[in-house]
C-alpha cells in the first residue's frame, strides 16, 4: 500500500471516527464503567502514586529525554555511518515527536469539548456535545475546555513514526507494537481519571498516524518502495 493510499485511507478513517462517536453515546458507555456514581469518584484518583509517575510524569519526561537524543545525534554525530543509514528515519522520528504533541494541542484548544469529569452526568458543569456544535444558553459563556482530542497521548502515538525509522519489518511491527502499547497506556490511564472519553484517544491515534504519513511523504519526497510503506 502506498504512502499516498494510506493517507486517504487514514483520513476517511478519522473523519468516519470522528461522526460516529458524535451522533452516539458509545462513549458514555464506555465511560460509565469507570466511574463509581455512588461516591462520585473516578476509578482512579489523578494524583495517586505510582500511576501518575507511570502514566503522567514519567512517560512525559522519558518521551523528550528520546526525542532530544535523537535531535543530538542528528546534529552532532549525523557523520557518523550508523546516523546516515538511519537519516531519514531519525528525522520522521524527530519531527513527528515535535508535530504531533503541537497540532493535537492546536486543536484541543480551538475545538471547546469537555471531558468527561465536566460533564454534568459525572458531577460538571457542562451538557454533552459534538465537536461541530456550539454550546446553547447559559453553557455557551463557561470557561473555555480543551479535551479534545487527548494530547497527553500523542506523545505517545508520536511514536508510531518508528515504524519508518526500522529497516527490516519485523522490527517495524515490534515498534508499531510498542508505540501502540505506550499510546493507549497514556490514553487509558486519562479515561481512568476522568479526562479523557475513549474517542479522544482512538481520535488522536489516527490523527497522529496521519501527520507521521505527511511528514514521511515530505522526507522522502514520496520516494519510499512499496515495501517500506506497507503497514
Amino acid at each position: 500500500m502506498m504512502i499516498k493510499k494510506q493517507i486517504y485511507i487514514t483520513s476517511a478513517l478519522l473523519f468516519i471516527v470522528i461522526i460516529f462517536f458524535g451522533i452516539n453515546d458509545f462513549d458514555i458507555k464506555v465511560q460509565n464503567y469507570l466511574f463509581d456514581f455512588n461516591s462520585n469518584t473516578w476509578i482512579l484518583d489523578k494524583d495517586l502514586e505510582p500511576y501518575k509517575f507511570f502514566f503522567y510524569d514519567g512517560i512525559k519526561k522519558i518521551l523528550i529525554i528520546f526525542a532530544l537524543l535523537l535531535l543530538i545525534a542528528i546534529l552532532f554525530f549525523r557523520k557518523t555511518i550508523l546516523v546516515q543509514k538511519y537519516k531519514k528515519g531519525i528525522m520522521i522520528v524527530i519531527l513527528s515527536s515535535i508535530l504531533v504533541p503541537l497540532i493535537v494541542g492546536g486543536l484541543k484548544r480551538e475545538t471547546n469539548m469537555p471531558c468527561p469529569k465536566n460533564e454534568l452526568l459525572y458531577g460538571g458543569k457542562l451538557i454533552r456535545t459534538a465537536v461541530w456544535e456550539s454550546y446553547p444558553l447559559p453553557y455557551e459563556n463557561m470557561p473555555h475546555i480543551k479535551c479534545w482530542p487527548a494530547g497527553h497521548a500523542s506523545g505517545g502515538f508520536a511514536l508510531l513514526s518508528l515504524f519508518f525509522l526500522f529497516k527490516k519489518q519485523k522490527n517495524r511491527f515490534i515498534a508499531l507494537g510498542i508505540a501502540f502499547t505506550i499510546g493507549w497506556s497514556m490514553g487509558i490511564y486519562k479515561m481512568f481519571i476522568g479526562d479523557h472519553f475513549l474517542s479522544h484517544t482512538l481520535i488522536t491515534m489516527l490523527l497522529a498516524w496521519l501527520i507521521i504519513l505527511f511528514i514521511t511523504l515530505f522526507i522522502t519526497k514520496g520516494k519510499l518502495d512499496e515495501k517500506s510503506t506497507t503497514i
